[in-house]
């Protein structure tokens, strides 16, 4: 899965950080640990060296035990002078066979090792009378220092990192907020939310795709409203036309016995074209003002009490209300539930139920009916305009004008909802209107 643009960007600036920070980690690592056990070695070889000047003095005298025991600097650091006679211990204890041949045998000398287990820095002298002086200075306390060092130097090098994520995430999204703006502001548009635009931009190169943008939109809202206008006065000019075309019709209709024949079966092709070029003009002058104007302010509507009144007038439709109570348009929503009402009449036979549930926030307006249903691929067809599903291509007064279920989806992402449609059992549809409980 390709990682998106923001991700990309907080883990280059995080990798980056580390990959930086870890060199200089590793490199002051080196430059530290190597300077405290140069500076280490140092001073053990000077304090071995006064301390084999004072040996050489007592080396005769009994009181050389007592001598090394003071020289020693600690628990565990040891002395040892190996001559001809013996080896002389003082502090902890070691055996010369513990030690590297090459290091005793072979003085002056200073090596790192380790002797039972503990680190030392060990350094080998000659002293008179063919003796060698051994002393072991122990490497805890620089160790226990080389691994604090180390401790800070990764938690640094994990906290830059870390860091630098953080700051990646934050640059990102302060560098990708006009990109999600312009994502946003076209979402609306392609939502049907003209009047969406870009803010304006104080960076010199995003003001000038705010405004391209931003003028692009108001071009586009204005032609289609002008388009809007224009199927609006051809709709108005040809209701009167219209209407007395319909009339003429109902007249003729009314002498159909007397026109026998041919002339009786034109006639009843002509009357329906009519009707259903009528129908076409109404829900186009409909669309056209839900294109063009402004909703009015919004009011508290009992959306089980509109149920009712809209279905007063159509008897033999069973009812399923909850009370319920959205904030919308009046006119709107009884224009929703009247189309789906004239689209279940129309294709299915007629309403089977319509419901108001109630669940959490939110309120379904739903119309059933027990037809054929609506095939997976034209469920969201059927809501654009002009669009009659399996009836596309066919004539009569039961196909419709193919813009009553897109008058429905108009009107309800206006009122801020969502419309769809989903398989009832056993069989037939349920269009649902979802709308936010007020």
């Amino acid at each position: 899965m390709r990682l998106t643009l923001r991700c990309r960007i907080t883990l280059s600036f995080g990798f980056g950080l580390l990959v930086v920070t870890s060199v200089l980690a590793f490199a002051t690592w080196n430059l530290a640990s190597g300077y405290m056990l140069r500076q280490r070695e140092a001073s053990a070889t000077r304090q071995a060296e006064v301390n084999v000047r004072l040996v050489e003095k007592s080396l005769s005298s009994p009181g050389l035990d007592e001598l090394l025991t003071g020289l020693t600097t600690g628990p565990d650091s040891s002395i040892l002078v190996i001559g001809p006679d013996g080896q002389v211990n003082a502090g902890r204890k070691v055996e010369a066979s513990q030690l590297p041949a090459d290091l005793v045998e072979h003085p002056p000398g200073r090596s790192r090792i380790t002797v039972a287990g503990l680190p030392v820095i060990a350094v080998t002298l000659p002293v008179a009378g063919n003796a060698v002086y051994v002393e072991l200075f122990p490497l805890q306390q620089l160790d226990r220092t080389f691994g604090f060092l180390g401790a800070v130097l990764i938690a640094g090098t994990i906290g830059s990192a870390l860091l630098g994520a953080a700051l990646g995430s934050w640059a990102s999204k302060r560098a990708l907020r006009p990109l999600a703006e312009l994502s946003s502001a076209a979402v609306r548009i392609a939502g049907g939310d003209l009047r969406a635009r870009l803010p304006d931009q104080d960076d010199p190169d995003l003001a000038a795709l705010a405004a391209k943008f931003n003028s692009t939109a108001h071009a586009l809202e204005q032609r289609a409203l002008r388009d809007a206008r224009f199927a609006s006065d051809i709709s108005h000019e040809l209701r009167s036309p219209l209407t007395t075309m319909v009339n003429a019709g109902a007249v003729l209709r009314r002498r159909r016995e007397h026109l026998p024949g041919t002339a009786g079966t034109a006639l009843e092709l002509l009357t329906s074209e009519v009707d259903r070029f009528a129908r076409m003009v109404v829900d186009l002058l409909e669309i056209s003002r839900a294109d063009q104007t402004d909703d009015p302010p919004p009011e508290e509507i009992a959306l089980d009490a509109l149920v009712r009144n809209v279905i007063a007038t159509r008897a033999g439709v069973p009812l399923a209300l909850e009370p319920a109570v959205v904030l919308g348009d009046r006119r709107r929503l009884d224009r929703v539930l009247t189309n789906l009402l004239d689209n279940a009449e129309r294709h299915a036979g007629g309403a089977v139920l319509v419901a108001v549930r109630v669940s959490g926030s939110r309120v379904r307006l739903e119309v059933e009916d027990a037809g054929p249903g609506v095939p997976e691929p034209l469920r969201e067809q059927i809501f654009e305009r002009f669009a009659r599903g399996v009836m596309a291509g066919s004539r009569g007064d039961d196909t419709g004008s193919g813009l009553g279920l897109a008058l429905v989806r108009e009107h309800v992402l206006r009122l801020g909802g969502r419309v769809w449609v989903e398989d009832r059992s056993p069989h037939g549809s349920r269009f649902v209107v979802e709308l936010t409980e007020f």
